[in-house]
């Protein structure tokens, strides 16, 4: 479980440089969390929202951990844009006896995100799964 602060090596930037969120909200099976300080114009937020659908064995449960940054456009350096990155575990929890393979998919992909191979956590986007999602964004 996550605390009213993350400001202990919970969020990292693309420096390795950690940056601090403190809950903002927290409705039902949401929780959000503002980066401190926050502009009210150029917001930077973490999601987490869980939902379930389906009965007995059928039932599944989908949990999102989002993080959406607004800057300031690059092009025009007016324009205020948003970009966002999420993970979705998609579970079957009413016919899974354990969390094992869905930590199991989790370590996955995270591994393949954040890794070049190594067991060592590439910040800068430079992992094998990082290169490749950012390759789409090359200009």
């Amino acid at each position: 479980m996550l605390t009213s602060t993350l400001n202990t090596n919970e969020v990292k930037n693309s420096a390795g440089t950690e940056v601090e969120f403190g809950k903002l909200d927290n409705e039902g099976r949401k929780t959000i969390w503002a980066q401190k300080p926050e502009s009210p114009s150029l917001i930077h937020r973490i999601t987490i929202n869980h939902s379930e659908t389906g009965k007995s064995m059928k039932q599944r449960r989908r949990s999102v951990l989002r993080v959406d940054k607004t800057v300031i456009s690059g092009v025009d350096s007016i324009t205020p844009i948003t970009v966002s990155a999420y993970i979705v575990l998609d579970a079957p929890v009413g016919a899974m006896s354990s969390i094992a393979e869905a930590t199991n998919v989790l370590a996955e992909l995270g591994s393949l995100a954040f890794t070049a191979g190594t067991n060592v956590f590439l910040y800068d986007g430079s992992g094998n799964g990082c290169s490749a999602l950012l390759d789409g964004l090359s200009v």
